[in-house]
C-alpha cells in the first residue's frame, strides 16, 4: 500500500488501472494497492456464513449511518467516515461489566464502543415469574440506575447499543 502525492494528473484519478486500485480517503488523501487476487478454492460454510453477517452489517451500517448522528459526530476528525463507525457498533455487543443491588435500587455498569442505548431491568420471583420489567436511567460515566417497585429473587439485566445488539447478564 502506498500513498498517492496529488497533482493535476492524479487528483481525478481512481478505480482500477493495469493490476493497481486508487482508493480515496474522506480526508482527500489516495491509497494504492494491488487488485485483490481470487483464487478457485472453493468457500467454506463458515467463510459463507461470514460473508453473509458482513452483508447484514453494511446493510446496517448504510441505514444507521444517516439515521444517528453519532456516528457523523465520532468521524468528525478523523479519516473513518460514520459508516466505519456504524459497521463497528454492529460487529461489537455492548459489555456488562457490574450489576450491583443495593437497598432501593440496582446499578449496572455497561460500556459499548460506540454508546449504550439503554439497559433494560427484568425482576422475577424464585418460579421465574415476571415481577417488572423496566429502562434504566443513565448516571454518570457508564453507570444506570433502577429503582424496582417490587423486590423479586432474580434480577435480569440487559444493555442495548444502537445497533440492536444485546447482552445479558442475571444477578
Amino acid at each position: 500500500m502506498a500513498k498517492v502525492t496529488l497533482n493535476k494528473l492524479l487528483e481525478v484519478l481512481s478505480g482500477a488501472v493495469g493490476g493497481l486500485v486508487f482508493r480515496q480517503r474522506p480526508d482527500g488523501t489516495i491509497i494504492l494497492s494491488g487488485s485483490p487476487r481470487h483464487n478457485k478454492r472453493k468457500t467454506t460454510q463458515k467463510q459463507k456464513a461470514h460473508r453473509q453477517r458482513f452483508r447484514q452489517a453494511a446493510k446496517h451500517a448504510r441505514w444507521a449511518s444517516r439515521k444517528h448522528p453519532i456516528y457523523a459526530e465520532l468521524a468528525k476528525g478523523t479519516w473513518k467516515s460514520a459508516y466505519n463507525f456504524a459497521l463497528s457498533d454492529w460487529w461489537h455487543p455492548p459489555v456488562i461489566h457490574q450489576v450491583q443491588r443495593q437497598a432501593d435500587k440496582i446499578l449496572v455498569q455497561a460500556s459499548d464502543n460506540i454508546r449504550v442505548a439503554k439497559v433494560v431491568i427484568k425482576v422475577r420471583d424464585e418460579q421465574g415469574n415476571l415481577l417488572e420489567k423496566g429502562e434504566g436511567v443513565r448516571q454518570a460515566g457508564d453507570w444506570w440506575e433502577y429503582i424496582p417497585n417490587t423486590s423479586g429473587a432474580t434480577i435480569i439485566v440487559e444493555a442495548w447499543d444502537l445497533a440492536e445488539n444485546v447482552t445479558k447478564s442475571t444477578l
